[in-house]
């Protein structure tokens, strides 16, 4: 910019040649110079408030949008973080068919200390020692007073321990938001549910996973933030639920049995109303699993007995040899077979419970009898591989397809070779190892009229059709077998006052781990269909080494054992279930009501 001079030469001169004052010319020209400096001033003050104001527009902008994104958005927490990756501390709950709580969230806190911050090592040391009992000081010493910079105190602390060691007022102990996962029934239906642990953990965040059961067979489901944290929908009932475990351990602790099992299934849809296996554990605080000498896996209270437990089941197999041969066309119903010995088959003997004789007997009344050369006389008219192709048909050569991770260790035992002699003894349950849930499902094929349903822990809103493996006039004839098992048979204690009851009792010597069969020890199994005149479920009850002790000798076999427990949960569930008390009507022309 060229700056006009104040007083220039050229007009100074001449205005002195016409008398003029140049002075004059130098105030114009200042008074021009400060008006153009004044507006060049204002100019770049308006550029900058324009450009700020710009700026402010798109910022505010900026932050409208996103506030727009965020309210059409669904609700969620946000992500916890640790080390640079995400940790997905949510978990959806579970609840039983009626929406009620099985597993829950609860959020609590970790405790941690950073020793270089410590003033008071020593006494933060002793002062926890006596918040947390299982905490040892001289260990909490050595870790504050070391070169130790970060150290994991508890993972998980309760409100009142955290007030409590806000109070010991030590700067380098913190804490860290957790959410841990509860099980507000504490015991009850454990192993179903399973338990979760952590996984990956920050300062910040702990990734909750499942270790066992459900949690774990669900478990990406579980964590699944696309699911929206709707909650997994079991079939149980958690009131038929509790009653099965109070009664199941009442009665194993009167009959002085080692484990137990119980299984309640709705024969339409497969449902899993309640599944029960004694003794059981706590998930909060879930025990850990036996190491090696420490026992076998059947011993500790993990072990899944009514999933994992393979057990010869005895006499409740006799009514799929019965049925196979009535959907053959090879009895009926009154078809006399010689139950009478001597009686071998590959070189082996077949005898009675007790050595006992019966002589012919009917169809039925070698089930209602529970004769094993009877049994054992019409398997053989089966033959061995439609034998193998029918009890395949109901599932007992796989693992049961149920939801939860310890299922694919209920893997049934078959024989190595199965010769005529293996026909024989698993018509009437030995030889055969399977799990009390296998046979559940295989009841529930009796009593839908002879459909095979897949047992499922998942609640389903309709029947299932299931895969037809016998007739439904079969079905019912089986069905009037169980019937009279308990009106007239080894089952006698079974009854219900206002819901019959048909079911086979199973007494199996109980197997040695290296081999052979105990003397004194038994499983004792009574699997039951109610109410007989409209099926609707199965119950099987299984007994690990009961012995009833009221008489002068220990009685062991189910009809002494598993069946009272059995008929004391029928009774008390049936209500809970919507059963209304019926009485039999006329169809059931051949059985005669006891009351027990």
């Amino acid at each position: 910019m060229i700056r006009t001079p104040l007083r220039p030469l050229a007009r100074i001169l001449s205005a002195r040649d016409k008398g003029e004052n140049p002075d004059a010319i130098e105030r114009e020209n200042i008074r021009l110079r400060h008006e153009h400096m004044r507006d060049r001033a204002r100019r770049r003050a308006e550029g900058r408030l324009l450009m700020l104001g710009a700026m402010f527009f798109c910022a505010f902008a900026l932050i409208g949008g996103r506030m727009g994104v965020l309210a059409q958005s669904e609700a969620a927490k946000p992500r916890a973080s640790a080390a640079g990756s995400q940790i997905y501390a949510q978990r959806a709950d579970i609840v039983d068919r009626k929406g009620r709580i099985l597993a829950t969230n609860f959020d609590t806190h970790s405790l941690y200390a950073n020793p270089q911050d410590m003033i008071e090592p020593e006494r933060a040391a002793k002062a926890l020692a006596k918040i947390f009992p299982d905490l040892k000081l001289e260990r909490l010493l050595k870790d504050f007073t070391g070169a130790r910079k970060f150290v994991w105190v508890k993972k998980k602390i309760s409100p009142e321990q955290k007030q409590a060691v806000h109070e010991i007022g030590e700067p380098g102990l913190l804490f860290g938001p957790r959410e841990m996962r509860l099980y507000p029934n504490g015991s009850l239906a454990a192993h179903v549910l399973g338990g979760a642990g952590f996984g990956r953990e920050g300062v910040h965040a702990a990734e909750v996973i499942g270790v066992a059961g459900v949690e774990k067979f669900y478990d990406e489901r579980l964590r699944d933030p696309a699911q929206g944290h709707k909650p997994l929908e079991l079939s149980l009932d958690l009131t038929v639920q509790d009653v099965v475990e109070q009664v199941l351990y009442g009665g194993m602790r009167l009959l002085n049995a080692k484990g137990a099992a119980a299984v309640v299934m709705d024969v339409q849809t497969g449902e899993v109303i309640a599944l029960a296996s004694l003794p059981d554990f706590d998930p909060n605080d879930r025990p850990r699993p036996l190491v090696a000498g420490e026992g076998e896996a059947a011993d500790s209270p993990l072990f899944n007995r009514a999933v994992q437990g393979v057990y010869e089941l005895g006499s409740t197999f006799k009514i799929f040899a019965i049925a196979q041969a009535l959907e053959l066309g090879l009895v009926n119903p009154d078809t006399i077979i010689n139950t009478s010995g001597p009686m071998k088959v590959g070189g082996q003997s077949i005898g009675e419970f007790k050595n006992k004789d019966y002589g012919p007997l009917s169809a039925t009344d070698i089930i209602v009898k529970s004769s094993n050369r009877g049994t054992g006389r019409i398997a053989l008219q089966v033959g061995v591989k439609r034998q193998q192709a029918f009890l395949k048909s109901l599932g007992f050569f796989t693992p049961t397809p149920l939801q939860i991770i310890e299922a694919k260790g209920g893997q049934p035992l078959l024989p190595q070779r199965w010769t005529d002699l293996s026909t024989v003894t698993i018509s009437y349950g030995h030889g055969l190892s399977t799990s009390p849930l296998h046979l559940a499902a295989g009841y529930a094929a009796i009593a839908n009229g002879g459909r095979y349903i897949e047992p499922t822990l998942l609640r389903r809103e309709t029947p299932v059709e299931g895969t037809r493996v016998m007739s439904r006039q079969t079905a019912q004839s089986a069905l009037l077998m169980l019937r009279k098992v308990v009106t007239s048979g080894t089952a006698s204690m079974a009854g219900v006052e206002g819901y019959p009851v048909g079911g086979k009792t199973g007494t199996a010597d109980k197997l040695k781990p290296r081999g052979g069969y105990y003397e004194d020890k038994v499983i004792a199994t009574f699997a039951s269909v109610f109410p007989t005149t409209d099926p609707k479920y199965v119950l099987v009850v299984t007994l690990d080494e009961p012995s009833e002790n009221s008489g002068s000798k220990p009685r062991r076999t189910a009809g002494w054992t598993a069946v009272p427990v059995s008929a004391e949960i029928t009774a008390r569930i049936a209500p809970l279930l919507g059963l209304r008390p019926t009485v039999e009507t006329s169809k059931w022309t051949d059985v005669t009501h006891t009351s027990n």
